[in-house]
Parts: structure tokens; sequence; C-alpha cells
């Protein structure tokens, strides 16, 4: 039988907010690492970035998820 190959399922990053990678500067830093994995601008990253500290925790935590929830799946 002949047929068309399938993409590789996209493995996603899992992250424990209650642990230590729900640390906010954990989360900033995973966020950079998935930007540049990307291949997305320094200054795209950067407003990313100043958007996640321009609120409180749950603005992070919502702003991670807009940007990257295509690759993250963060649980509470």
């Amino acid at each position: 039988m002949i047929t068309e190959k399938r993409p590789a399922a996209k493995e996603k990053i899992e992250i424990d907010l209650r642990g230590p990678e729900g640390n906010a500067f954990a989360l900033m830093a995973i966020a950079n690492k998935i930007g540049k994995q990307l291949g997305m601008h320094p200054d795209e990253r950067g407003a990313i970035n100043a958007e996640m500290m321009s609120g409180d925790y749950d603005n992070l935590i919502k702003v991670m998820d807009q940007h990257f929830g295509d690759y993250v799946i963060m649980y509470k």
C-alpha cells in the first residue's frame, strides 16, 4: 500500500506552574527559547517579553498562552 507520509507530531513542552518551571523568570526564559527556535527576531521576542512583564502573573500566563500555546501545555 502506498500512502502519503504524515508529518511528525509536534511534541508540546509540559510546564507544571506549581513547580520551579512555573516561576515567572523561568517562563520568560522558556518563551525566549521557543521564540529563538521559531526564528523570531530579537525585537519581536523582546516585545513579547515586555508584554509578559506588563501585568501580574496571570497576565504573564495569558500572554505565554497567546503566543506559544501551540508549543506548550501549562498545568495549574
